[in-house]
């Protein structure tokens, strides 16, 4: 992708969606970081699910690690790698109590110091809870930011990295969500519905997909 041609790129996107949130629901940095902890190679939908059981009755670091394992398992076991997931949330939430006083910090050091959480998860938390100009480079940016030429990189580090340096300082702030958004319903895997595309003009891919026949 042109370097002139980033800045009208993110408008598009910025125009159609001035204010996009992730998917995951919280409601405190916790609850989003226990989300991003648990929506490790599982969809949004289905954390979602597990978490509107959960949360009601276990929202802190005390009240999750008051459940036990057995009982945290219980809420969360309809998502995949549950019982990882389980340990790894307790001995984050204990180090939350012992070493932040029972609240999420703000460094991507200390984030990625918790068990289960790493760089991708740090920088979710920090750009949402926190307001970062910070990119959590998933699946999906990784897939977009490549197959369009705005971040060619061999690596989810290696894409991260050159989105910071190009991404325009204006967009940083939602950037994450947009390409998110953008691969999962537009720019998708499998086939890229670039017939429906906003940002079809500015975008490196081709042949671009064709409509499908009527």
């Amino acid at each position: 992708m042109k370097a002139a041609d980033i800045a009208p790129f993110f408008a598009t996107l910025q125009a159609a969606n001035p204010s996009p949130e992730t998917e995951l629901e919280y409601s405190t940095p916790f609850e989003l970081l226990t989300a991003v902890l648990l929506s490790a190679q599982a969809t949004d939908v289905g954390v979602n699910k597990a978490t509107r059981k959960l949360f009601p009755v276990a929202n802190t670091p005390e009240q999750i690690l008051a459940l036990g394992f057995d009982g945290l398992c219980d809420y969360i076991k309809t998502i995949g790698l549950y019982r990882s997931k389980a340990k790894h949330l307790l001995l984050t939430c204990q180090m939350l109590i012992e070493q932040h006083a029972g609240e999420v910090p703000r460094s991507r050091e200390a984030l990625e110091a918790l068990p289960g959480v790493g760089r991708k998860t740090a920088n979710v938390v920090l750009n949402v809870a926190f307001g970062e100009h910070t990119l959590a480079v998933d699946t999906h940016i990784f897939r977009v930011s490549n197959r369009t030429g705005l971040a060619p990189g061999k690596t989810p580090l290696a894409v991260e990295l050159k989105l910071l340096k190009r991404v325009p300082s204006q967009y940083l702030q939602h950037a994450h969500h947009w390409l998110i958004l953008h691969g999962r319903y537009v720019c998708q895997a499998r086939k890229p519905r670039c017939w429906e595309c906003s940002v079809a003009r500015y975008c490196a891919f081709k042949p671009k997909t064709p409509a499908p026949a009527a």
